[in-house]
C-alpha cells in the first residue's frame, strides 16, 4: 500500500492527479490540506479522503503516510517539499518547480540527500508526441540542428479589468514567467541545454484591480522574447506571450540541415518535412510510441520498483536557471552565460 497525503488540491489536482491515483491498486489517498479547512473538506468529501487538515505541516508529520503530493502555487514548493523529506516521505511536486533558481537548487540538493523518490509533474502540452520526436532525433531525421523556435502567444492577458491571478503575483509564483518554465523543460528534453541566453522582457499591462479594493501592480513579464544559443551550436528563438491576440498554437519548430518537425500542443500529430518534400505533411504517432497520461502511475512504480521519474528534480533545476538567466539578461541588458551553477 501507497499511502499518500495532499498539499493544496486545486485544479489540477482534481482534474488529473486524484483520478490518476484512483485508478491504482494499493494506492490510498490518506490526507488532504488546503488553503483553508472547509476547502480540504469539500475535496475530501468528493474524493472519500479520511483525514482533512487545515495546516499542511501537521499532514506532513503523520506517520500514516509514504508520500506527499505538493499541488499548491510555487511558493510553498521549497518548504513543502524539505519537510515532507525531513518526515522521510516521497514527494511528487505540482509544476512550477518553485519561485526561483535559488530555491530550485535547495531543492534539488535536498532529493540528493535524501534516499526518497523526488518526481516533478511533467509538462502535458506535448506528450502525446513526445516520444515519436525523440526517435526521430535519434534517428538523425533533421540532420545537423540549426534553429529551435519556441512560440506560445495567447491572450490570457489581454483582458485589463480581470483581477491578477497567482501566476501574475511575484510573490506566489516568483520569477516565472507564463509557460516559459513549461515549454523549457520540453526543449530540453529534445535538444539539451542552452549555454547563454539575451533576452527583451515587457509588462504591458502594468496593473490590474485589486479584489480588497485600488490596484495591484504588476511586476512579471506578459511578454518574453528570449534569443539563445544551446550547447550542440543551434541557435534558439523563444517566444512567449499573453499579449497576443490570435496568436494561434502553441508550437516547437526544430529546423535542422535535413529537415524540419514542427509540434503543437494539445495535438498527436507533428509536421514534419525534408529535402524530398515539397512542404511540411502531417505524422501520425505510431501506436508503439503512444504516451498517454501516466504520471501517476510512474511516481507510484518510482517508489515500488526504483524506476525513474519522468520529470525529475534536476529537471525542474534546469529549467528554473533558464527562467532566471532570462530573467537575469533581461535585467541587466546583457548576455548571461550557463550554468549558472555546479
Amino acid at each position: 500500500m501507497v499511502r499518500i497525503g495532499i498539499i493544496g488540491a486545486g485544479g489540477i489536482v482534481e482534474q488529473r492527479h486524484l483520478p490518476g491515483f484512483a485508478t491504482l491498486d494499493g494506492v490510498q489517498v490518506t490526507a488532504v490540506a488546503n488553503r483553508s479547512l472547509e476547502s480540504a473538506q469539500a475535496v475530501a468529501d468528493r474524493w472519500r479522503i479520511p483525514h482533512v487538515h487545515a495546516d499542511w505541516r501537521e499532514l506532513v508529520a503523520r506517520d500514516d503516510l509514504d508520500a506527499v503530493l505538493i499541488g499548491t502555487w510555487p511558493y510553498l514548493h521549497r518548504d513543502a517539499t524539505a519537510a515532507a523529506l525531513m518526515a522521510g516521505k516521497h514527494v511528487f511536486c505540482q509544476a512550477r518547480m518553485t519561485l526561483n533558481y535559488a530555491d530550485a537548487r535547495h531543492m534539488y540538493e535536498m532529493a540528493a540527500l535524501s534516499d526518497r523518490v523526488t518526481a516533478l509533474c511533467p509538462p502535458p502540452h506535448m506528450m502525446a508526441v513526445d516520444r515519436l520526436v525523440r526517435k526521430l532525433l535519434a534517428d538523425g531525421f533533421l540532420g545537423e540542428l540549426r534553429h529551435v523556435r519556441l512560440t506560445a502567444l495567447t491572450s490570457v492577458a489581454c483582458d485589463v479589468q480581470r483581477p491578477a491571478t497567482w501566476r501574475e503575483q511575484a510573490v506566489f509564483s516568483g520569477e516565472n514567467a507564463l509557460a516559459l518554465g513549461i515549454y523549457a523543460e520540453i526543449v530540453h528534453g529534445w535538444v539539451g541545454w542552452c549555454r547563454e541566453v539575451w533576452a527583451n522582457n515587457r509588462v504591458w499591462v502594468r496593473e490590474r484591480p485589486n479584489p480588497r479594493g485600488g490596484t495591484y501592480a504588476l511586476s512579471i513579464p506578459d511578454s518574453v522574447t528570449a534569443l539563445t544559443t544551446f550547447e550542440n551550436g543551434a541557435q534558439g528563438v523563444l517566444h512567449v506571450s499573453g499579449v497576443a491576440l490570435h496568436g494561434g498554437p502553441d508550437h516547437i519548430a526544430l529546423y535542422g540541415s535535413e529537415g524540419t518537425l514542427v509540434a503543437r500542443a494539445g495535438q498527436d500529430q507533428l509536421l514534419v518535412g525534408t529535402r524530398a518534400d515539397a512542404e511540411l505533411r502531417l505524422l501520425d504517432v505510431p501506436t508503439e510510441l503512444a504516451n498517454p497520461w501516466a504520471v501517476e502511475r510512474n511516481f507510484v512504480d518510482a517508489i515500488r520498483e526504483g524506476t525513474p521519474v519522468l520529470s525529475s528534480f534536476h529537471d525542474g533545476l534546469k529549467y528554473m536557471e533558464l527562467v532566471e538567466a532570462i530573467h537575469r539578461a533581461h535585467t541587466s541588458g546583457g548576455l548571461v552565460r550557463l550554468p549558472l551553477g555546479p
